[in-house]
């Protein structure tokens, strides 16, 4: 494989010598930092400030990367339709960037340094100008090192052209987010040493007695060995948890509850946005329904729901009618179950309403992962055979587990025109195939060898709460496929990661040393993804629109963020009708700088 060109080698470079903030006059202060109103800017030209400031969340003033000196940046509302200009000044030591999330634009104004353009140096200003082609929820942040981390987001809303198909009287915009009080790049050199430093509920010998008193001791050995041949623990549900963060809605934390304001019969809308670096957020406002109608900006079958997980970079629209009581929790809980973002939805401020307690801590299981309730395929197994994770363990490869984890490659080209399940639309015949770069890869701790779409899965820690959860399989675009073609070829992916080294990637090949894929101009085609992981990826591709399809192959609803938990086999069509060169990655900020992302070319 030829040598990374020199723009990709100096954004990945820009990447890992983020050693600091390099913040460019801090200002000092004492005491807690009271929240701040957050700005909305309006019309077609502004002017953004990207610099320094001391925040206090937890007690001991932080430094933090602001947008015009907010934390989150100011809220920019344009209207589709219209050709915006936006000028942004660099007041940092380091170079920057803002990446405009889900908005249709041309390449060079995407935002992404050494892909898109070379970055905003410091002290310089960078024009931004495109057109809106579209409308919806969406949210802006930093694709320069950690400083998304740091405090470099902010939400965007672009007002439609003509009439939304829902009505409502009010809005607010819940943007969500972690904060860290550590250096960024510290926390990601603490997550490459030791990638389960908050992982502070492994099962314990207590666990151990108790769970052999339910399901006897020769399946809990089983179970215990299984577990430790794949080097993880049922608890690794997240990366980074409220051990380590201070969740926030709107820069406000849970003590400070930030309060939305309605009046008793209103229809208010709700825009929610993840912007963390790291969270899932499972949220509800309990004893109030919740009616989804939009999902990353585009409109959907409204859904009437309890409960919703909202993946890192998501956006859903909800409409509730609050009435009978003065306010209402919103509660936004961790999927680890280790802390919460809230606020309060009131008739006026100063009110508080109950914050129900966070639930109890889910536990992975085999076939969270993809292997039908059995063992874990190792990465390292000879054709055919059990990998190290699963010699020794009850059941083997026995009928269940199948031989085809590494040797059922024929007829399948991974990143190229063929799909290995050979339904062509992200179902699962038989065994999971896996590609030729996965095998006797360090990089690569294990593989699912039974994935399925699990469209109507709630997901982890959501199963049988006695809610009624938003799953993907609940959620239809108003419009039909917009595009109207077959996909004329499908381009499979596997997303890999080794836990304890925390390497993360596309196929068992970082970033850096992956060649480009390479998209036809005004092609449609299909991308099939497959989680090796036992982790939750949010897959992001910038410029075009991801479209997702149920599991007969039909288009269900248009995303730019599609999530993929573990075990998950996911397919989306593309048409690739924007040229230049884009990034793909996983928006789990420290798995994208520990290499899950490629580049997409899209060519004449």
């Amino acid at each position: 494989m030829p040598p990374a060109d020199p723009a990709r080698r100096r954004f990945v470079t820009g990447l890992a010598a983020a050693g600091s903030l390099a913040l460019l006059g801090p200002s000092p202060g004492h005491g807690r930092t009271p929240p701040r109103p957050q700005a909305e800017l309006r019309g077609t030209e502004f002017d953004l400030s990207i610099g320094a400031s001391m925040v206090n969340f937890t007690g001991r003033e932080r430094p933090a990367i602001t947008v015009n000196g907010t934390l989150p940046a100011p809220l920019l509302r344009f209207r589709e339709g219209d050709t915006v200009t936006l000028r942004v000044s660099n007041r940092l030591r380091d170079y920057s960037s803002i990446h405009w999330h889900g908005i249709l634009l041309p390449a060079n104004m995407d935002g992404v340094p050494g892909l898109s353009f070379d970055g905003i140096a410091p002290g310089e200003t960078f024009v931004y100008r495109f057109r809106l082609v579209q409308s919806g929820t969406y949210w802006y942040h930093s694709h320069s090192a950690f400083q998304e981390q740091a405090g470099l987001y902010g939400p965007m809303i672009v007002d439609p052209a003509g009439a939304l198909p829902y009505a409502y009287d009010r809005e607010h915009v819940v943007l969500l987010s972690d904060w860290t009080d550590l250096e960024p790049a510290a926390l990601f050199r603490r997550l490459k040493q030791f990638a389960e430093y908050d992982n502070y509920y492994k099962p314990t010998v207590g666990d151990f007695i108790a769970d052999a008193r339910r399901d006897g001791l020769a399946a809990t050995l089983a179970d215990r060995a299984a577990w430790g041949r794949m080097r993880m623990t049922p608890t690794d549900i997240s990366d980074v948890n409220a051990h380590t963060y201070t969740y926030l809605c709107n820069g406000v934390t849970p003590d400070d509850n930030w309060t939305a304001t309605f009046r008793p019969g209103e229809k208010v809308l709700l825009r929610f946005i993840n912007a963390s670096a790291m969270t899932y957020f499972d949220v509800r406002i309990p004893g109030l329904k919740m009616t989804v109608v939009a999902a990353d900006g585009q409109p959907i079958h409204p859904v009437s729901v309890d409960e919703f997980r909202i993946a890192v970079a998501e956006t859903f629209d909800v409409i509730v009618e609050p009435r009978g009581q003065d306010a209402w929790t919103i509660f936004a809980q961790d999927m680890g179950r280790t802390g919460y973002a809230r606020a309060t939805l009131a008739v006026r401020e100063g009110l508080r309403a109950p914050v129900p307690p966070v639930d109890p801590r889910p536990l992975l299981t085999m076939d969270d992962m993809g292997h039908g309730g059995h063992g874990a395929h190792g990465a390292d197994a000879p054709e055919g055979g059990c990998g190290a994770a699963m010699k020794g363990m009850e059941g083997g490869c026995g009928a269940a587990m199948g031989h085809g984890g590494h040797g059922a490659h024929a007829g399948v080209a991974h990143g190229g025109d063929h799909d290995a399940s050979g339904d062509g639309h992200g179902g699962s015949a038989g065994m999971q195939a896996h590609p030729p770069s996965e095998r006797g890869n360090p990089l690569v701790d294990m593989q699912t060898m039974t994935p399925a779409p699990k469209l109507d899965d709630p997901g982890i820690g959501l199963r049988g709460n006695g809610r009624r959860v938003l799953t993907y399989g609940d959620m239809r675009s108003l419009f039909d496929d917009p595009d109207g073609r077959e996909p004329g070829r499908t381009l499979e992916l596997h997303l890999t990661g080794h836990m304890e080294k925390f390497a993360w990637s596309f196929d068992g090949m970082k970033f850096n040393d992956a060649a480009p894929l390479r998209l036809n101009y005004g092609e449609r085609m299909r991308i099939t993804l497959v989680n090796d992981t036992m982790m939750t990826h949010p897959i992001h591709l910038h410029g075009m629109w991801s479209d997702l399809e149920d599991e007969q192959g039909r288009f269900q609803v248009r995303k730019h963020t599609v999530d993929m938990p573990p075990g998950t086999r996911r397919s989306y069509r593309v048409r690739a009708d924007a040229l230049g060169r884009w990034a793909y990655h996983c928006h789990l900020l420290y798995h994208m700088e520990a290499g899950m992302m490629r580049e997409v070319r899209v060519e004449e």
